[in-house]
């Protein structure tokens, strides 16, 4: 087998899943509204998804360990195929209730944060099985995510206003057949990540030994507060401030589609560039460079009304420069998380950077109504500039460019005892 047809298969089976879980994020909404008419509906099924799936992500890390994550990847995709297959047939057959939907969308959720932290464990094994840097691999998953999320949207407004969002929910469905098909391909059966392995530990002991670790580096945790900062902001931005620009300033939903694709576009383009050059890059210059850049101009553009193609032209910039964020800082993390560790600590990260989005609404929704648009624009991005450049006087982000051997390649190490390199010292590195 080739050694690089495990990360071509896994890099195909997450394109695949994630346009899927694109066209389901619109088609979703679109289902619930045409069969209820009610956005209060609407939002109930938003957290009866999101609610689950952060509360599982948290606790399959230690299942991922001892189990390994092709197999946890394998069956949440499988789950996923029947549960979210579901809705439609129901539907169809005239016997789905919205209780019925409430179950099944939290189903679909609790089987989709395990699933996606499983297949982000495996990148260590990819990369060390691959011989690509570890910067490489999160660059290109980076760039297959933005793509595909960008042409899921696409598919997604075509399907629904062909086929309806009923039968577009069922390429959803389909997709998460497609990619557990992919990983069973690319990942030969027995295939575990490094360090996984069952050491008799008690669950809620491992699951402490995730959450100790996280909380004891002191740049995981930075990492994890600045981007559930970010990620709320990003959601007031996309889901709330955009809108309403769209909406007030006259543009409509083709000036908010055309934003939303001319972002995506260039973030996927500048996320490939990362993948072939960041990791000859100073991680730390570079992460603040490209949030000085992908931050507050985008926020502010549209406070001050600017014209449409003013606000495009940001967006090229702003996307190209985040494309560089996520390899980044995904290299730093497991290049710090012990092998053992990986799906505990990655799965209680990433949960946690979930677990503020839905203010993000909230957020956006009360500072428009209060103080105006142009308002609310101007004091989400101050606080983004805030969030995001506080690393350049906070000592701890130096550690950014302090490349060590993985943390993850270190065996034996207990959680308080990984080894790291003096400050300065340059040894090598990896991603989100």
């Amino acid at each position: 087998m080739s050694p690089r047809r495990s990360l071509y298969g896994w890099l195909a089976a997450e394109g695949v899943s994630l346009a899927g879980t694109r066209v389901s994020m619109v088609a979703l909404p679109f289902f619930v509204l045409t069969t209820t008419g009610s956005p209060e509906k609407t939002g109930l099924v938003a957290v009866a998804e999101l609610l689950p799936l952060v509360v599982l992500k948290v606790l399959g890390g230690p299942v991922i360990d001892r189990v390994g994550a092709r197999r946890v990847a394998l069956v949440c995709d499988g789950g996923s195929v029947l549960v979210v297959g579901a809705v439609p047939l129901l539907h169809d057959a005239g016997v789905l209730s919205f209780p019925a939907l409430l179950a099944l969308v939290a189903v679909a959720g609790a089987l989709r944060g395990p699933g996606d932290a499983a297949k982000h464990s495996l990148i260590p094994t990819l990369s060390a099985t691959a011989a690509v840097p570890m910067e490489r691999v999160t660059g290109l998953s980076s760039t297959v995510e933005r793509t595909a999320s960008m042409l899921g949207a696409v598919l997604a407004g075509a399907l629904v206003a062909v086929a309806g969002p009923a039968n577009a929910l069922l390429v959803d469905a389909a997709s998460f057949g497609v990619s557990a098909l992919l990983l069973a391909w690319a990942l030969p059966a027995g295939t575990r990540g490094l360090g996984e392995e069952d050491d008799g530990e008690p669950y809620l002991e491992r699951l402490r030994a995730g959450w100790r670790f996280l909380r004891g580096d002191r740049v995981l945790v930075a990492i994890t507060v600045m981007v559930a900062l970010t990620n709320l902001l990003d959601l007031a931005w996309s889901a709330v401030l955009v809108p309403v620009w769209g909406v007030e300033r006259g543009g409509g939903a083709g000036a908010v589609g055309a934003l939303f694709a001319t972002f995506a576009g260039a973030s996927a383009l500048g996320s490939l560039l990362a993948a072939a050059y960041a990791e000859r890059l100073s991680r730390h210059v570079t992460y603040l460079v490209c949030f000085l850049v992908a931050g507050l101009p985008r926020f502010a553009v549209l406070a001050f009304d600017a014209p449409l193609p003013g606000v495009l032209a940001v967006a090229v910039v702003a996307g190209f420069a985040s494309g560089f964020l996520n390899p980044i800082l995904g290299a730093v993390i497991y290049e710090r998380v012990p092998a053992p560790l990986v799906g505990r600590v990655s799965s209680l990260s990433t949960a946690a950077c979930f677990a503020l989005m839905p203010l993000g609404g909230l957020v956006g929704g009360f500072l428009v109504a209060g103080a105006g648009l142009s308002t609310a624009m101007l004091v989400c991005g101050v606080a983004y500039f805030a969030v995001t450049m506080l690393p350049a006087i906070d000592p701890r982000w130096r550690e950014l460019d302090v490349r060590s051997p993985r943390a993850a390649d270190r065996l034996g190490e207990g959680p308080g005892e990984v080894r790291r390199p003096e400050p300065g010292q340059q040894v090598h590195p990896e991603p989100r």
